[in-house]
């Protein structure tokens, strides 16, 4: 007989890290993985870089009332009993845990998805912001519309774009200063790209694009050559930090850019 089942690929092996895969095809993963042992240490080294990710984005989880709508609709009144409420509590903490910092791990006990819009939107985002890097990091007139001289004008024109309340992190605590933005195509919709510069010259962008709405907080790394990129998913916007650089430095950097969107 035939076996019928489509093959495993790399995209298959990065949604069960993610927990994107439904079970039966997650055991076919597993199965699959159990076969092919270098695939299989790819995937333990991802589940150990998100682990690491937890650990770094951890401190900034916060929970908010809309939260335990997500893991159970409202109780009864006559079951709204003490215990059950901390449960809930302690269960939606686990969930935005796992999604905030992990990437979208969502805890299937709890019958948590994620949307197939969020996914796309998640994968297409270090390409754009690798593209975006390569084009306009080089270029030595122009690499920027607004400069940083117009910071506030800078800020309020691509904030109404993307209709969102945009800030130009301040990185000169990591060394990078803010040279200037522009308006750049992210999902076929209005996007925006910040870019800084060290002392040494070296540059590195911020892609800002509209995502579609979803409960969602995710973050993860790509690689290509010498470049690196950040990015991360939260609520309607989507954003990826992309420099050559080391992995370290760039976590560093990703994270005050996310603490300083978020305050």
């Amino acid at each position: 007989m035939t076996d019928e089942r489509p093959p495993v690929t790399e995209d298959d092996l990065h949604a069960y890290v993610d927990g994107f895969l439904d079970e039966d095809r997650r055991r076919e993963v597993e199965a699959w993985l159990k076969d092919h042992p270098k695939e299989a240490a790819d995937v333990a080294a991802w589940q150990a870089q998100a682990a690491d990710l937890k650990a770094a984005f951890s401190p900034y989880a916060r929970l908010d009332e809309a939260d335990n709508a997500m893991v159970h609709p409202a109780p009864s009144p006559t079951t709204n009993t003490p215990w059950r409420k901390a449960a809930i509590l302690a269960a939606s903490l686990v969930l935005f845990l796992s999604g905030a910092a992990v990437g979208i791990y969502a805890d299937r006990t709890l019958g948590y998805s994620v949307s197939v819009e969020t996914a796309s939107a998640l994968e297409s985002l270090p390409a754009q912001s690798k593209s975006a890097f390569l084009i306009y990091a080089s270029e030595k007139r122009h690499p920027v519309e607004v400069g940083a001289d117009q910071q506030e004008h800078l800020v309020t024109w691509l904030g109404k774009r993307l209709d969102y309340k945009l800030v130009a992190p301040d990185l000169r605590s990591q060394g990078y200063s803010l040279v200037g933005g522009r308006l750049v195509p992210v999902n076929g919709k209005a996007g925006a790209m910040l870019m800084y510069e060290n002392a040494a010259g070296q540059r590195l962008t911020m892609l800002l694009g509209k995502n579609p709405e979803n409960a969602e907080t995710s973050f993860r790394f790509e690689s290509a050559g010498p470049l690196e990129t950040f990015y991360w998913i939260d609520g309607s916007i989507g954003y990826a930090v992309t420099g050559e650089l080391g992995r370290a430095e760039l976590q560093a950097i990703a994270e005050e850019c996310y603490r300083q969107f978020e305050s």
